[in-house]
């Protein structure tokens, strides 16, 4: 298998999980939530070159922890003040530019490995693949103050791994920061690409606060 790469974004300092530790560190199941991720990507492919990008204060932690779990091979670089810069941080360190990257969010610990497999090879046929899944409630459009029904056929919620050529998402990571970009697949979208979106897993869920870690800790004991 080709070596690849994957980015995983732990950048966050966690004020939403109302923790003393970001929300990646928080141990799930007795094991750290960043864990996690990392194990699913050797899983996929035990050769991929693995990149953390951490929020300054936590580089120390996260260097202690991956001596633990003899995981020397990890790359680790400081995050920025956004996601943004984090992500263009880590990118920085990737210099083969016929690769694919997938970008990760640390607090993802329920990726499958079908869902991997489907960004990787999907960005490997069209340059960029996002993984998404459907709306399951009903959705209304609030705006200005006012409401109106939306199909939620029209909309789905994505996730990560968000997978990319190299050589794109990096050209892509050369614009100015806009607010706009909420994920990485829209600092691609804006540098005029089409996104390509693949069938992601329900259970992959990002822990952001504390009831996450309560529905995680259920999903994974259901495993």
């Amino acid at each position: 298998m080709k070596t690849n790469y994957v980015i995983i974004v732990a950048g966050g300092t966690g004020n939403r999980m109302l923790n003393d530790l970001p929300k990646q560190f928080i141990k799930l199941n007795g094991k750290e939530i960043i864990l996690y991720g990392i194990e699913a990507f050797l899983y996929f492919n035990p050769a991929i070159t693995i990149i953390i990008a951490v929020h300054k204060n936590y580089v120390e932690l996260l260097n202690e922890i991956l001596h633990k779990n003899n995981l020397s091979d990890v790359k680790v670089t400081e995050g920025g003040t956004t996601r943004f810069d984090s992500v263009k941080n880590a990118l920085a360190l990737i210099t083969d530019q016929n690769a694919i990257v997938g970008i990760h969010d640390a607090a993802r610990p329920l990726v499958s490995l079908q869902t991997i497999q489907n960004c990787y090879a999907g960005a490997s046929e069209n340059g960029n693949a996002i993984p998404a899944i459907p709306v399951g409630e009903s959705i209304r459009e609030n705006k200005n103050g006012n409401n109106k029904y939306a199909n939620r056929n029209d909309f789905c919620i994505i996730q990560t791994p968000q997978c990319f050529l190299v050589s794109k998402i990096q050209k892509a990571f050369t614009l100015p920061y806009s607010e706009n970009f909420t994920d990485d697949a829209s600092v691609l979208e804006a540098a005029g690409e089409k996104i390509n979106l693949v069938e992601g897993n329900i259970e992959n869920i990002k822990v952001t606060y504390p009831k996450d870690l309560i529905i995680a800790k259920a999903l994974l004991e259901n495993e």
